[in-house]
């Protein structure tokens, strides 16, 4: 059943469309990360303003190295905490496309503590570019019905199941000497600080 699934989500994101799934966090949205039709499409579906980035998902941690530079501190916090509820910024490598990062050649990087999610992460080969299932500025979906309600036909395929958590993945920064936590979440700040003192 659940391979069929993936089949047709596989479809819409071939057409530059637009998927949602549950993740431990919150409803997610997802298109394919080199997909410009389709990011284009997700910033208006959102409204998301041009100049706020969106999250990499990628099904394991032995990817984060094609896609962004990971020196010993990174490692760290990846070691300790993913797959999981937490984002970290890193300094991103060419393969990602420049309208992804701004121009500033940063990228946010997520492994999500989701078994059907980075299964079907794992079929796809190709990384998401994932924000939550919501209007810009508005609050997060955690049901099907919910992402329905807010984006209609816009999203061509959602997954069953719920967002398990409510509250979306803590977002660290580390591409400078200073760690800066822009968002905490279920991994607190004192965590990431002691993990990195190890």
């Amino acid at each position: 059943m659940l391979k069929k699934e993936y089949k047709i989500a596989k479809e819409v994101l071939d057409n530059s469309g637009i998927i949602a799934f549950p993740t431990e966090t919150v409803m997610g949205l997802g298109v394919y990360f080199n997909d410009y039709e389709a990011y284009k499409f997700l910033n208006k579906v959102k409204e998301r303003p041009e100049d706020k980035p969106y999250t990499l998902m990628l099904s394991s941690t032995d990817e984060i190295s094609k896609y962004a530079y990971v020196d010993k501190r990174a490692q760290k916090i990846i070691n300790r905490f993913m797959p999981g509820e937490i984002t970290i910024l890193l300094k991103s490598k060419g393969i990602v496309p420049s309208y992804v990062t701004h121009n500033t050649g940063v990228i946010g990087i997520r492994v999500p503590n989701h078994k059907l999610l980075l299964e079907f992460l794992s079929y796809l080969k190709t990384p998401l570019l994932v924000p939550s299932a919501n209007k810009s500025g508005e609050k997060p979906a955690m049901t099907i019905e919910e992402v329905k309600e807010i984006f209609h036909d816009d999203v061509g395929f959602v997954f069953n199941g719920r967002a398990l958590g409510g509250v979306p993945s803590t977002l660290v920064d580390l591409t400078n000497k200073e760690v800066k936590i822009y968002r905490e979440g279920n991994i607190k700040a004192s965590d990431i600080l002691s993990a990195l003192k190890e």
